[in-house]
């Protein structure tokens, strides 16, 4: 027996034992907290515009755009560095970071200041996912997958939920008690934001302790660790941060500059524009600096990691998979901002009970219908090659005509009643998306994958629906037209997933074929 045969023989009952689901609890808390910290600003949305003077736009750039652009700008070196290193050790800096920044926010004051921590946040949250699911696919088999990874995901649905129930207990509390201004000159918006932020460093410290599996146990392909990672990290980092981008092209010679310049010259006059159209520089120079440093770093990478390049970038089944549910994401992220403002607004509802039903009901039917959606997308992958995909388009098809119930009826029982099941059937494609993205890579190559993943639910999904919502608005006067509006994305969600559906078995089957194609050199043990 070879020295990879004999580790791995030592650990292989760690996969999918006890000590792998207690490792699935600790993540679960992890993100849990990360979007309480990344949710809370929608309960707090109405006082942050009023104390600080912002437009729904405004406000949609606040939650989605400055943070999910930084978030899934720098979970593309943060998640390659999840491939080379201690992805434990990694989510540890990660988690301190973003918890930091999050209690920063409290002190804001004024729009550039929580525009800049949120922008921290993001930056520090990057690193959840690309450890987290890495770790859970190399403890868990691929028939337990999905299961495992839906698992993981709901903590998105209780932080969500958790982060409105405390943030509206908090502002209501700390304003009946200091109406005019508590310790510090602190609003009620800014102490919410410091009691979510603080407990997150002593959770780090929990993560510190996790054993990190041997990359690839779970499947039988162990990846030899990386000797020296920061040197690749850094120049992962440079082939996505602008200016460092164009220098690093430079250096590579040939046609790279030529190349990296005209996509930097194309995103330009595209962000120029839609900054002209919209009048919204800042939305638009985030999203043209995310779109230049995507496009700059899928080149680097073709020339420095041609294997991980062709199972992602060259890759049209996964690429498609990505653009298909960042459009579910474009709607599934507004609904989950605006939903709470929306019903202060439109029906004069309590910022406490609002927190307490809409957090309520998004945790738990969250949490119902991911778990729901990963069981039943195993239990049909076990008998179609890409059944999973069937039900991730259910998350599509059903919750529309629910949406136009909730966003158009003058009664606040019937809006409470109808988004229960909305809350339900939108979460079910989450874990499925997950473990299609970890599906398509070999094992070393997770981490760039999650990372990718996120280019789709943050970028397209977090970077413009919230935004898309609050300007829609603004134009039309009517937040609930403004949420409905999502619905456009509907078309280009379905087309997706209809040929990722038929082209999603070949593309499994063939990956270890097709990355040796390209020069990798995999160990089985």
């Amino acid at each position: 027996m070879n020295d990879a045969a004999a580790i791995l023989e030592a650990r292989k009952g760690e996969v999918g034992g006890p000590y792998a689901w207690y490792v699935l609890g600790v993540l679960v808390l992890v993100y849990v907290l990360n979007f309480i910290d990344r949710q809370i600003i929608s309960i707090l949305a109405e006082d942050i515009k009023a104390d600080l003077g912002v437009t729904d736009a405004d406000m949609g750039f606040l939650y989605g755009t400055a943070f999910g652009v930084f978030y899934s700008l720098f979970g593309i070196p943060l998640g390659r560095l999840a491939d080379m290193w201690y992805r434990g050790r990694l989510m540890t800096i990660g988690l301190s970071v973003w918890s930091a920044m999050t209690a920063l926010s409290g002190f804001a004051q004024n729009f550039g200041q929580l525009a800049a921590a949120r922008i921290g946040v993001g930056i520090g949250e990057a690193t959840a996912s690309p450890c987290a699911f890495s770790i859970i696919s190399d403890y868990f088999p691929r028939e337990k997958r999905a299961t495992a990874l839906a698992i993981y995901s709901s903590g998105l649905y209780l932080g969500g939920g958790l982060s409105l129930f405390i943030g509206g207990v908090i502002v209501k509390s700390w304003n009946s008690a200091f109406p005019d201004g508590g310790p510090l000159g602190l609003a009620g918006w800014q102490a919410a934001f410091l009691a979510v932020g603080l407990p997150g460093l002593m959770l780090a410290l929990w993560v510190l302790s996790l054993r990190e599996p041997l990359r690839g146990m779970s499947e039988g392909i162990l990846s030899v660790p990386e000797p020296s990672p920061w040197p690749k990290f850094f120049t992962e980092l440079s082939s996505v941060i602008p200016p460092f981008t164009l220098i690093q092209a430079a250096r590579i010679g040939g046609r790279a500059f030529a190349i990296n310049l005209a996509g930097l010259i194309v995103v330009v006059l595209g962000a120029a524009g839609m900054m002209m159209l919209t009048g919204d520089t800042l939305q638009w120079g985030a999203i043209g600096i995310g779109c230049y440093s995507v496009f700059s770093w899928s080149q680097s990478l073709k020339r420095r990691d041609p294997p991980t390049y062709q199972l992602i970038w060259g890759t049209p089944t996964f690429l498609l998979a990505i653009l298909g549910f960042g459009s579910i994401a474009f709607v599934t992220y507004a609904v989950s901002f605006w939903s709470a403002p929306y019903a202060i607004r439109t029906f004069g509802a309590d910022p406490a009970i609002v927190g307490l039903i809409i957090g309520g009901v998004g945790a738990a039917g969250g949490f119902i219908g991911v778990i729901a959606g990963g069981r039943l997308a195993d239990w049909a992958k076990s008998r179609w090659p890409a059944g999973d995909i069937l039900v991730a388009t259910l998350g599509v098809i059903v919750p529309a005509p629910l949406m136009l119930v909730v966003y158009t009826t003058e009664s606040l029982t019937v809006f409470y009643l109808a988004f229960v099941p909305m809350a339900i059937i939108n979460s079910c494609w989450v874990g499925i998306a997950a473990a299609t993205s970890q599906n398509l890579v070999l094992p070393r190559m997770r981490g760039a994958a999650t990372a990718t993943y996120f280019l789709g639910t943050t970028l397209v999904g977090l970077g413009l629906g919230p935004y898309f919502a609050g300007k829609m608005s603004l134009v039309t006067g009517s937040l609930g037209v403004g949420i409905l509006s999502l619905l456009v994305a509907a078309p280009v969600t379905l087309v997706c997933l209809w040929v990722v559906w038929r082209r999603l078995p070949q593309a499994e089957a063939t990956r270890l074929e097709r990355a040796v194609a390209a020069g990798e050199v995999a160990a089985r043990a």
